[in-house]
């Protein structure tokens, strides 16, 4: 998953995570992360996901986009890339993945070998009588 962590601004220190994409970054009140700061537009920027290439932020037409400090109007990024729209700084990463526990499945399956040893056991026991 894909997250953006807000650097400077009325939201600095929060976090949020793109559940889908693509999305957009902005004003407006239909942008997925929206940022009421100087400088950011309605529809600042998109982000979209590329198999293959991975996760491109395209500017809007007259909006600009800062990757580590170097004006783009598309680009990948890249795990750790520092962002700025407008008066806003976000750092581009990917959130960190969550395991399910596997616990009840390891003990059921532990449970099952040890049945399957006993009834061998039995079967040979039964058997040798």
């Amino acid at each position: 998953m894909v997250q953006l962590e807000i650097l400077s601004g009325k939201q600095a220190g929060a976090q949020w995570v793109a559940r889908r994409f693509p999305f957009h970054l902005g004003r407006s009140s239909q942008a997925a992360l929206i940022l009421e700061e100087p400088g950011v537009w309605d529809r600042h920027a998109e982000f979209t996901l590329r198999p293959g290439e991975g996760v491109i932020v395209s500017a809007a037409t007259d909006a600009s986009i800062l990757v580590n400090g170097q004006p783009v109007r598309q680009t990948v990024l890249r795990n750790g890339d520092l962002l700025e729209a407008g008066s806003v700084k976000l750092r581009f990463g990917f959130a960190p993945i969550r395991q399910h526990s596997l616990s009840l499945r390891e003990a059921l399956t532990w449970l099952g070998l040890a049945a399957l040893c006993f009834g061998q056991v039995a079967l040979i026991y039964w058997l040798s009588e």
